[in-house]
């Protein structure tokens, strides 16, 4: 194997003349937004430059005590603290026109972002965990600190108001901060070093403001902390300093559970059917018109939910709401939205593509849940939607399975919107036949794809246009191909080149060469030559290779 440019920026090895492209470790915990329009936050950031927005991979939108707001960006190659609030966490200057970078996370891909009251905390994908906080007993020293349990990894963190949950990667959870009501599930507070909760075998954690959630790989779930509005789902309003057991009234599910979430004050459980359980404050029996706070699991009004979402923390105006996405792309929002009590989920109306866009609906301003990737949105001129066709269990005769889920589709529209549906469903085509099972592309690439033969509208970001590429390629579809075309060319970089080098050339986007070759003399070859006058060792191999070639 010949290693030329060992620390390049750019991941790439040369084995028999062929580049490897080496994979890192993805994020356990279940994206609520897979996508989210960075147009959305533009009031917040508008005297940014706009090269450095078009760049910015992710985003995490934090909101600090006193109504600031503050922004953590992801790029491929670093990561920036911009507002007020983040940059006094980090003991950095705020600049309006400039996010500053965060050199202790340079060079690692940050997985997770989570933030409670005061205090902030980044996941990186090869397991480590730091902390931010302003809070003196976070002994921060106003810059990240390293979370540190000798050699152990993790792989999902949770934030609550004042507690931190973390998940090591062999299933064990681990608890850290504040523990008035039995959070950690000791007896007192730990700001020095994390607690072993006695949990094992978990996969997914959550934390609302002072109670905490655990779901383990035997489908069960446990609940401790604050309780005084039944948020612990136990049937009572006891706190818990152990975590205890969670039953679903009238005996076991019969579905597996997808998701658990927490709010500040109650508890959501999201099956693999699409039902969706609450349970504490804003979630109502879907059988009793009143205002008392289910102190059990009880079924919301929804069906075949996709996703979910909620605060974990309350605000001036009392924001203390619930969000859900359904199989047909409707959004729904319930609980408390300012002030006022939604007994049942009520459908948003506007058609948001996000959940942070249905959270400006009720917030006057979006919030991201979780670190998030930003895209590019691409519309064709035709405006006329056909949503209504896609995903319909009264009006479909085709329906696509990909893994274990479903989108159900109209064959007339496909055929209207499409040469390969039109081949697809003509000639040989056995008209009983009424199912296609799809292998090649993910649920979320396909999706996306099909709503854009019903809306014209398509979004694309880094971890997708790998697969919507080829789709337009196999799929013949130009316009497609042309978006992502525009895509590759306005986001091709040093740091983006490992990704997108292989398409350029499979794809023969000869339109890309000039641009190659400008990052070559300006970025890559500078970073070769340093490289090797730093390994004078790897001088003989580079020579070798580049005679071969």
């Amino acid at each position: 194997m010949c290693v030329f440019c060992s620390r390049s920026l750019l991941n790439i090895v040369f084995a028999e003349n062929k580049i490897e492209f080496l994979s890192k470790k993805t994020m356990k915990k279940i994206p609520t937004d897979i996508w989210v329009d960075i147009e959305l936050f533009q009031n917040n950031f508008n005297k940014i430059n706009g090269q450095f927005i078009r760049n910015i991979v992710s985003i995490f939108k934090i909101s600090h005590r006193y109504g600031q707001i503050s922004f953590l960006f992801m790029k491929n190659d670093a990561t920036y603290a911009y507002g007020k609030g983040i940059c006094n966490l980090l003991s950095f200057q705020h600049y309006p026109k400039y996010p500053i970078r965060i050199d202790i996370l340079n060079k690692k891909k940050i997985i997770q972002v989570e933030s409670g009251e005061g205090f902030v905390v980044v996941l990186t994908d090869d397991g480590l965990v730091y902390l931010a906080s302003d809070d003196s007993r976070w002994k921060t020293n106003y810059t990240l600190r390293l979370i540190s349990t000798g050699n152990d990894r993790f792989e999902m963190i949770a934030c609550g108001h004042y507690h931190l949950l973390l998940l090591r990667q062999d299933g064990t959870v681990f608890a850290f901060g504040y523990n008035k009501y039995g959070q950690l599930t000791n007896s007192l507070s730990s700001y020095d070093t994390v607690v072993n909760t006695g949990l094992k075998n978990v996969k997914i954690i959550a934390c609302g403001a002072n109670h905490s959630l655990a779901l383990t790989n035997t489908n069960h779930i446990y609940s401790w902390g604050w309780n005084d509005n039944g948020q612990l789902g136990l049937g009572d309003t006891n706190y818990r300093r152990t975590p205890s057991l969670l039953s679903f009234p009238g005996g076991s599910i019969q579905s597996p559970i997808k998701n658990v979430a927490a709010g500040a004050r109650h508890s959501l459980f999201l099956l693999e059917d699409g039902q969706i359980f609450g349970c504490g404050y804003g979630q109502y029996s879907i059988n009793d018109n009143n205002d008392q706070n289910a102190m059990v699991p009880t079924k919301i009004s929804i069906e075949n939910v996709q996703s979910v979402a909620c605060m974990n923390y309350t605000m001036k105006n009392n924001l203390d709401f619930s969000l859900a996405l359904d199989q047909s792309s409707h959004y729904y929002a319930w609980g408390i939205v300012k002030n006022e009590k939604l007994l049942s989920p009520k459908t948003l109306g506007g058609r948001p593509k996000s959940f942070a866009a249905a959270s400006a609906l009720i917030m006057g301003s979006p919030i991201t849940f979780g670190l998030t990737p930003t895209i590019h949105a691409f519309e064709s001129n035709d405006t006329i939607s056909f949503i209504g066709l896609l995903n319909n269990p009264d009006n479909y005769d085709i329906e696509f399975v990909i893994d274990d889920k479903r989108i159900l589709a109209s064959k007339c529209h496909l055929k209207m919107s499409s040469k390969y549906y039109s081949r697809m469903f003509s000639g040989e085509w056995q008209e009983n036949n009424n199912r296609v099972v799809i292998d090649a592309y993910s649920y979320e690439v396909y999706y996306s794809y099909l709503r854009k033969l019903h809306t014209g509208h398509i979004r694309i970001n880094q971890s997708n246009i790998v697969e919507l590429i080829d789709l337009a390629n196999c799929y013949g579809d130009e316009q497609l191909f042309k978006h992502c075309r525009t895509f590759i060319r306005s986001n091709l970089n040093e740091h983006t080149l490992s990704t997108y080098l292989p398409l350029i050339v499979k794809y023969e986007l000869n339109d890309m060469h000039g641009k190659l070759v400008e990052l070559t003399i300006e970025n890559i070859l500078p970073k070769i030559t340093n490289d090797l006058c730093e390994n004078k060792e790897n001088i003989i191999k580079f020579l070798l290779w580049f005679f071969e070639q």
